[in-house]
C-alpha cells in the first residue's frame, strides 16, 4: 500500500473523497466537485436524508466530466465536534466503502470546517493513519475465495497545502500503525502456532529494529523464584517463557525506563478450573496484553523515541494435563509472598505477580503499567468502550486518560482501597488468588498491588473488553483483534515521558 501527500490537484483516477458539514453543507472541495459533476451532489443531496452529520457517507458513479471513477462525500459533523479521532474514522469510512470494487486509487480532498479541532499538516497524517488502519487483514489462513476477501485499494494520496509537514508528521504516525498491527496479528494468530516459544521468537526477532531482547526459560525463572508464573504454565507442554524487551533512547542513558508488563496467556483452557466450551474460544486472545507491550515496543524503537522503556512479558499456556497447578495449592512468588490457588482460571495476575516483580527488581522503573485481558467482571462494569484503569498514583491516571482520549482508546479509572484487601484474605497463604462474587476486577487489582513496590507509580490496565470484538466492526478495527493499547501508551510516552 503506497500513502502519498500531494499538493492540492485535479484528480485524475480513482475515488475522490470530500466533505460535507452538519449545518453549513458542502465544504470548498466538495462544492468545486459539484460544480464539476454539474450539481450531482447538490441533487443527490436533496434527493437524501445526507446532511453532512458524522458518520453519513454519499457516494455517486463520477458523471462525464470528472475524470474520478466515483465521488464520495463524507459527513464530518460539526465543526466543534471535528477532531483528529473523528478525521481517522472519515477516512476509515472512506477506505471501507471501496471494500470489492475495482479502484485502485482513492484520493483526499477533505477540508475541515471553520473552527475544527484539527487541520492542516495534521489533518493529512490523521486521515492518511485511519486509511491505513482500515486496510489491515489477516488472510494467510485462507485458501479460498481471496479474490473477493482482498481489496484492490493499491494508492492512498491526501492532498494538502502543507505537504513537508504532513509527511513528517505521517512518519511518525506510520510506525505507530505498524505496532498496532503487529499486535493485531500476534492476537489473531491461533494457540496451536502462537505457542510461548513461538511468540518469543517474535519478539527476539525485533532485536532488528534496534531493541535488546532477553528470552528466560523456566530454568532461568526457576532460579529466580518465579513459583507463581511457572504454577499456571506446568500443565503445558510448551515451556513458559519471559521475554524482556529494552529501548535506550534517551539522551540521559542511564535515566530509569519507563515500564511495560503485559499478560501473556497464548491459550487459557482455566486449567483444572476448565472453563465451559463457549467461554474457551476466543482464548487465544488472552495475550493481548503482551501483545500491546510489544506493538509498543516495536513503535518506540522505530521511531527512535527519546526515552529509555522496557518491556516484560510473561508466557504461559494454561492447560490441564496430568501435572497442572490444582486447586488448593500454594504458589510462592518471585517477590517472596504466598498465594494459595483457589481457582486455576484466575491464571493472569499469578503471571502478572512475577513479571511486575522481576520489571521492578531488575530495572528499578521510574513508573510501572501492566497491561491484561484479566477479568470478565470489567466486561460487566464498562462493556467493550472503555478499559478499567487501576492506580495508586493520581498524575499517572490523569496522564493515561488525557492519552487515552487523545487516540480513542479510552480509559475509566476504577477504585483501589484497602477494605477490598479483606476479600483475598487467605487462611493458610499471605493471599488467595480469588476474591469470592463482587468485585472481580477490583480484588484482581487489589491481589496486583502487592506486588508492585510502595513508592513505585503503577498503573493496571485491565483490556478484556477491548482487546478483541466479537460483534460489529469498528470503522478502524476490521478484525478481531483490535491492537489496543500500542496508540494509548505511544501517545502516553510522547506526551509526558521523552527528553
Amino acid at each position: 500500500m503506497q500513502f502519498n501527500f500531494a499538493a492540492v490537484r485535479a484528480v485524475d483516477s480513482g475515488a475522490w473523497v470530500v466533505g460535507a458539514a452538519d449545518g453549513t453543507g458542502l465544504l470548498p472541495a466538495a462544492a468545486k466537485a459539484d460544480k464539476a459533476a454539474g450539481g450531482a451532489i447538490g441533487r443527490a443531496m436533496a434527493s437524501s436524508k445526507f446532511t453532512g452529520k458524522t458518520g453519513q457517507v454519499l457516494e455517486l458513479l463520477a458523471p462525464p466530466g470528472v475524470a474520478a471513477s466515483r465521488i464520495i462525500v463524507l459527513g464530518v459533523g460539526k465543526a466543534e465536534e471535528f477532531d483528529a479521532p473523528a478525521a481517522e474514522t472519515a477516512a476509515a469510512t472512506a477506505v471501507g466503502r471501496l471494500s470489492g470494487s475495482a479502484d485502485t486509487r482513492i484520493t483526499f480532498e477533505l477540508d475541515t470546517p471553520k473552527g475544527a479541532k484539527v487541520k492542516g499538516a495534521a489533518l493529512a497524517a490523521h486521515l492518511a493513519l485511519g486509511a491505513k488502519l482500515k486496510t489491515y487483514a489477516f488472510n494467510q489462513y485462507r485458501t479460498k475465495d481471496l479474490d473477493e476477501l482482498e481489496s484492490k485499494l493499491a494508492d492512498i494520496t491526501i492532498l494538502t497545502g502543507e505537504v513537508a509537514a504532513a509527511r513528517r508528521t505521517w512518519g511518525r504516525m506510520e510506525t505507530v500503525a505498524d505496532g498496532v498491527f503487529l499486535a493485531r496479528d500476534l492476537v489473531n494468530e491461533p494457540p496451536n502456532v502462537l505457542s510461548p516459544q513461538e511468540f518469543a521468537r517474535r519478539a527476539k526477532a525485533l532485536s532488528k529494529t534496534g531493541l535488546k531482547v532477553d528470552v528466560l526459560g523456566e530454568a532461568a525463572m526457576k532460579k529466580l523464584g518465579m513459583g507463581a508464573l511457572l504454577g499456571v504454565g506446568q500443565g503445558s507442554e510448551r515451556e513458559s517463557q519471559l521475554v524482556v524487551l529494552r529501548w535506550n533512547g534517551s539522551r540521559r542513558k542511564t535515566a530509569p525506563p519507563v515500564a511495560f508488563v503485559g499478560k501473556g496467556v497464548c491459550f487459557d483452557s482455566g486449567g483444572l478450573s476448565l472453563k465451559p466450551g463457549n467461554s474457551m474460544m476466543g482464548m487465544k486472545g488472552d495475550m493481548g496484553g503482551a501483545a500491546a507491550v510489544v506493538g509498543t515496543m516495536r513503535t518506540l524503537a522505530a521511531r527512535k523515541a527519546k526515552v529509555n522503556a522496557v518491556g516484560v512479558i510473561g508466557l504461559v499456556e494454561n492447560m490441564p494435563d496430568g501435572a497442572a497447578q490444582r486447586p488448593d495449592d500454594v504458589v510462592k512468588s518471585m517477590s517472596g509472598q504466598t498465594v494459595e490457588v483457589l481457582n486455576t482460571d484466575a491464571e493472569g495476575r499469578l503471571v502478572l505477580a512475577d513479571a511486575l516483580w522481576y520489571a521492578q527488581t531488575k530495572f528499578q522503573p521510574k513508573l510501572v503499567i501492566d497491561l491484561a485481558t484479566l477479568t470478565g467482571a470489567i466486561m460487566v462494569a464498562l462493556g467493550a468502550e472503555h478499559a478499567g484503569l487501576f492506580s495508586n498514583d493520581d498524575k499517572l491516571s490523569a496522564a493515561l486518560t488525557d492519552a487515552g482520549k487523545a487516540v480513542d482508546e479510552p480509559v475509566w479509572r476504577m477504585p483501589l482501597g484497602k477494605a477490598y484487601d479483606k476479600l483475598i484474605k487467605s487462611k493458610i497463604a499471605d493471599m488467595k488468588n480469588i476474591g469470592g462474587s463482587y468485585a472481580g476486577s477490583i480484588t484482581a487489582a487489589q491481589f496486583l498491588q502487592r506486588f508492585v513496590e510502595k513508592n513505585t507509580p503503577w498503573a493496571h490496565l485491565d483490556i478484556a473488553g477491548v482487546a478483541w470484538q466479537d460483534g460489529e466492526r469498528k470503522p478502524l478495527i476490521p478484525s478481531w483483534s483490535t491492537g489496543w493499547g500500542v496508540r494509548l501508551l505511544d501517545r502516553l510516552v510522547a506526551d509526558n515521558y521523552e527528553d
